[in-house]
């Protein structure tokens, strides 16, 4: 369960002040596909930030398994994340001159996994996208929508039990856009993985077993979360 409790975050000072996220609150049932809609500058993203621990609230608490990540340490922050959660951006973010393997590995790099360990958790994550036979293959000559599966092999590689995923399909045509989806999904319903989407695109919403629509930082329709 991840409860979200009277979360507020503000930027700036005294006249220059902007409230990013105001009083939020929801609840969010282990296992759930939820979506996080609202429009550019709603303050979804920053929501996304502030549950997964990447920026931190100046009122209110994140629980996650009973535990406030807000009262954590930074170092122990960042040990939670690393252990409980992973992250797909619009944009990819991966290693171009690397080649897919050494793109998954780095998560289990980063962990400390074991090197003798690595290489089933590579190709099992690689397999599950579509990627296997194309592990040497450097990111760069890798097409979007292969560039995006392999940012969810590299996500998944270390099974987390929170997946957040910020505009996902966002520079994907609408047939790549749908499989990388079909994959998110079938992992969230395989795994018993929370999938948390942060996006303005209804349809996608709609296919997500929860919706949290966000407007100017509040909270203003919560459909869902029976699970």
């Amino acid at each position: 369960m991840i409860e979200v409790q009277g979360v507020t975050k503000t930027y700036g000072k005294k006249k220059n002040i902007f409230t990013a996220l105001d009083n939020v609150s929801f609840e969010i049932p282990d296992g759930a596909s939820v979506a996080i809609v609202g429009k550019s500058g709603s303050g979804k993203s920053t929501l996304m930030h502030v549950m997964s621990g990447l920026d931190r609230a100046n009122e209110g608490e994140v629980l996650i398994g009973g535990d406030n990540i807000l009262t954590f340490k930074p170092k122990d922050v960042d040990k939670f994340r690393s252990e409980q959660m992973s992250f797909i951006f619009q944009s990819f973010f991966v290693q171009g001159n690397e080649n897919c393997y050494n793109n998954v590995s780095l998560p289990l790099e980063i962990a400390r996994v074991p090197l003798r360990r690595r290489k089933a958790k590579i190709e099992k994550a690689l397999d599950a996208v579509g990627l296997l036979d194309r592990k040497k293959q450097r990111a760069r000559d890798l097409s979007g929508g292969q560039k995006q599966r392999l940012a969810i092999a590299r996500a998944i590689v270390n099974e987390p039990t929170i997946l957040f995923a910020d505009e996902p399909t966002g520079n994907l045509d609408s047939v790549t856009g749908a499989t990388i989806e079909k994959l998110l999904f079938n992992y969230n319903k395989k795994n018993g993985t929370t999938l948390i989407v942060v996006t303005h695109d209804i349809d996608l919403a709609k296919r997500c077993d929860m919706q949290v629509y966000i407007k100017d930082g509040k909270v203003v329709r919560v459909l869902g979360g029976e699970k």
